[in-house]
């Protein structure tokens, strides 16, 4: 029997729990949605280019699908085919989504689902938009947790995610779940964020370094086994190799920070910062790259894997 998890507040038993991280991830994500970042701005135009998406893409969907949030660029793992189902988890403003539309076209689907209100309601802003004044009719944004999926079993063909699993309190719910909805012989093609070493204690408890993305991460090797675990096969996860101090790029931090260093480097802990981000989830971040070398300690992925 099919089952359908629906996580709008009050439906699932755990998804009203007080869960201070979760809480905090809503809130800075919905600063972001009502922060006007676009495509329009030349630094969210370079990160989302930074991490692989080509200027015919990003001209090709609504300038506010874009917020400079990517680490990665899924769709140019994914393979899509015409007619398939694609579920982007965590969907944010509906940039991979509205890419995915165009891949499988108007018989296929692209559902994203985030659990913040506010990209969800500018993603189905977005839609409504289109592009050229066309509606996309083949999208669809739920409002649910990526740990509980409001997805029957075996639904999609293809899940895709960017910058987001990382942000997962239990990666092993995420990892069941996708392979719940998705259908046998489906596949997994994610960008995130792994770790190749142990973070500083500053990285691993800061609260910036949460929200963006670094300090939620897992192993390579953990993420690898947290798949198989969960019953996929043929799991590769492999380093991008691609500079994830590309987020200072965005207006308000480009230009003014120092170079990395480590804080064990003498005079990094005193080092002054010149960075004064304006812009949502890009604030602070500027710092915490001028202390350390984000790279050393973190990897953008592309994760593949089987159903």
């Amino acid at each position: 029997m099919s089952s359908e998890r629906c996580c709008t507040p009050g439906c699932c038993p755990d998804a009203s729990a007080p869960d201070p991280v979760t809480d905090l991830i809503r809130d800075k994500y919905g600063e972001t949605a009502r922060s006007g970042l676009s495509s329009g701005d030349a630094g969210v135009h370079a990160v989302a280019e930074a991490f692989g998406y080509s200027a015919d893409e990003l001209a090709a969907i609504p300038a506010e699908a874009n917020m400079g949030l990517s680490c990665g660029n899924p769709i140019a793992l994914a393979n899509l085919k015409p007619g398939e189902v694609v579920v982007d988890l965590g969907s944010g403003g509906g940039l991979d989504v509205f890419l995915a539309a165009q891949k499988v076209g108007p018989e296929g689907r692209a559902i994203g689902v985030d659990m913040t209100p506010d990209m969800i309601a500018l993603a189905q802003r977005n839609a409504q938009q289109g592009v050229d004044g066309k509606p996309y009719t083949n999208v669809d944004f739920r409002l649910g947790r990526i740990d509980q999926l409001p997805l029957p079993d075996e639904s999609a063909d293809v899940i895709i995610s960017n910058c987001v699993i990382n942000l997962a309190p239990d990666k092993s719910a995420v990892f069941a779940e996708m392979y719940r909805v998705l259908k046998p012989g489906g596949r997994v093609a994610v960008s995130d964020i792994a770790l190749k070493a142990t973070l500083p204690d500053e990285l691993a408890q800061n609260a910036a370094a949460l929200v963006g993305c670094i300090a939620g991460a897992i192993p390579i090797a953990e993420f690898e086994a947290g798949l198989r675990a969960a019953g996929f096969r043929d799991v590769v996860v492999v380093d991008s190799g691609a500079d994830l101090t590309a987020y200072a790029k965005v207006e308000g931090q480009a230009g003014c920070c120092a170079p990395p260093a480590d804080a064990a480097t003498p005079g990094a802990e005193a080092m002054p910062s010149c960075c004064t981000p304006a812009k949502p989830m890009h604030r602070d971040l500027g710092e915490l790259f001028a202390r350390y070398d984000v790279n050393r300690y973190a990897a953008s992925v592309k994760v593949f894997a089987i159903k």
